[in-house]
């Protein structure tokens, strides 16, 4: 009997297609109880009873008849000759084949033989066997496979502390430093104060264990020294610690002359000597120190933007300090980020107030929580605060060049790729980590992996461009690993990027022009100035700028149709 049966019917035979709603039930009948059948009913125990009622397979093994095969082979050096001629004398077989060739039988064989040669002759002259067709056509590019992977978890062993910063042994190490900062509304330390340095080969224990007085909220490697770190503590100090050596700081600056809050940012600058640092935090000072005498910073500036150059720098109007940023190809300048969220660049070779701090960006509404810049586009950089990732331009002090839709979860990091120019990697509440890259788009991140289900607050990619340590909100380092195609730059991405960046830059700069008209004829409006028309406020109206970004972007609409 057959196990399975096929059941065929004609389309035509199915009747229509049945239409389903949705509907309530419907009462059709009901039947009262019978109150004498029900006294009767009697409760009975559970009974189990096997019952078999699937079918019943048996299964055999046979061994067929092995077959035994043997390889055999003949070594054919001559042609079949006949006994009496000598196949080693050259004459005795030309004089054969010449007596073979003079045979009637042998002209008919040729004769039959010849058309059917003659075709494949003539087929092989007309096709080109060795043509490599299609060569004008240009060639696809490869199909792209983003991938992302997490290959290895680095835990705390104290508790589950929120991780404060991360930091990659400079020229390729493979060696990361991760300090945990956990504290109660009055700052005391609610768990194990300790922080670590891990190898990347070994996630089992750390290999450097650091033991400071106080929660340490910010640690760096030295750029010139790989065994050199330099820390901030929550107390308002600063100090240097030996990787060499565990426990607490080689050296520490003085009370009296530390920040009055906590360090939160900590970055070495380019230096002649390599030991020089500066350190940030939310009493709004930035202070250079050099690890040879810590007795005192080196120079003080206080983040107070002014208004003019009469005006005095002071503390009690200084802006919070919550990000810092350094590009050691530019050595006399820096940018912070601060709690009201502004990026102010700073200038040390400045002498007065106003050229100290020369440029304010109006970024976010709350807090900057990310500044870097671009490692290949100085100008350009980008920041994280309100729920967005924006891109700004030096150029371009009103708003951004480039930004994301505001997320469902907040944004705690981000960072761009050393080594990939459009790439950068960002961090939300909910544990994911998005892949953006602004060469193939701009509206919505290439790749998204939930690397984890608590939040993820820091961020930082190593040198090579493929590994990202991505720490969490219980202690945890999650090292990720991107593929190829993420990790390096094609031959004409930098051009492609500036292209892009120039354009928005333009696109601004046009918009900031326009902007500042209107707001001067309002002005002169409410002033009491001549009455002006309608069309003064119009903001399309003698617009020669738009105009000619218009005509450009029309020319190259054009220019790429007719090359399609």
């Amino acid at each position: 009997m057959e196990i399975a049966y096929a059941y065929t019917k004609r389309r035509c035979d199915f009747g229509r297609q049945p239409l389903f709603c949705e509907q309530g039930p419907e009462m059709c009948d009901t039947i009262g109880t019978n109150v004498a059948e029900h006294k009767q009913y009697i409760l009975r125990n559970p009974v189990h009873q096997a019952t078999q009622n699937t079918p019943c397979f048996s299964e055999h093994y046979v061994n067929t008849i092995r077959a035994e095969y043997t390889t055999t082979g003949a070594n054919h050096a001559e042609g079949g000759w006949p006994k009496d001629v000598n196949v080693v004398d050259p004459e005795a077989t030309q004089r054969y084949r010449r007596k073979i060739e003079k045979d009637d039988n042998y002209i008919h064989c040729v004769m039959s033989l010849a058309p059917g040669m003659d075709h494949y002759v003539m087929q092989n002259n007309a096709i080109d066997m060795y043509r490599t067709y299609y060569a004008e056509m240009p060639s696809l590019p490869a199909v792209e496979r983003n991938s992302c992977r997490t290959v290895n978890v680095y835990r705390d062993a104290s508790g589950p502390r929120p991780v404060g910063s991360i930091s990659w042994q400079p020229d390729g190490g493979q060696r990361f430093a991760v300090t945990y900062c956990d504290v109660d509304f009055n700052r005391n330390p609610r768990s194990s104060v300790v922080s670590y340095i891990w190898d990347i080969e070994n996630a089992n224990n750390p290999e450097v264990i650091f033991t400071p007085t106080c929660p340490l909220l910010d640690l760096q490697f030295n750029p010139r020294d790989r065994n050199m770190l330099a820390g901030g503590l929550i107390n308002g100090q600063v100090g240097v610690w030996d990787r060499r050596h565990d426990g607490d700081a080689s050296v520490k600056c003085a009370p009296h002359v530390a920040h009055r809050e906590l360090v939160r940012n900590v970055l070495f600058i380019n230096s002649k000597s390599g030991q020089e640092f500066f350190s940030s935090g939310p009493d709004g000072a930035c202070k250079w120190w050099d690890i040879r005498n810590m007795s005192e910073p080196t120079e003080e500036m206080i983040i107070d933007v002014v208004k003019s150059s009469f005006d005095v720098q002071s503390m009690a109007n200084s802006n919070g300090v919550s990000t810092l940023e350094y590009e050691p190809t530019i050595p006399t300048r820096f940018m912070v980020g601060t709690e009201n969220g502004f990026v102010i660049g700073g200038n040390r070779k400045g002498k007065t107030p106003m050229e100290k701090l020369p440029a304010k960006f109006e970024a976010h509404l709350g807090p900057v929580w990310s500044l870097e810049r671009n490692p290949n586009f100085l100008k350009n950089f980008l920041t994280v605060g309100d729920w967005t990732v924006r891109v700004w331009s030096e150029d371009c002090r009103e708003s951004a060049v480039v930004w994301s839709p505001p997320h469902r979860h907040k944004i705690t990091a981000a960072t761009w790729s050393p080594t990939r120019l459009s790439l950068m990697l960002v961090t939300q509440w909910n544990g994911l980590l998005a892949t953006w890259d602004l060469l193939r788009r701009q509206h919505e991140p290439v790749l998204t992996m939930q690397v984890c289900e608590e939040p993820l607050l820091r961020v930082r990619m190593h040198e090579g461009g493929t590994l990202a340590a991505c720490g969490s909100r219980k202690g945890n380092i999650y090292m990720t690993e991107l593929s190829q195609n993420m990790a390096h730059s094609d031959k004409n991405d930098k051009v492609l990027l500036t292209a892009i960046f120039e354009r928005e830059a333009k696109r601004e700069r046009i918009l900031e022009a326009r902007m500042r008209e209107i707001r001067l004829k309002l002005r002169q409006a409410e002033e009491g100035s001549p009455a002006t028309s309608v069309s003064d406020f119009d903001p399309a109206a003698g617009d020669r700028d738009l105009a000619e970004a218009t005509a450009d972007y029309m020319q190259a609409v054009k220019k790429e149709l007719a090359a399609m």
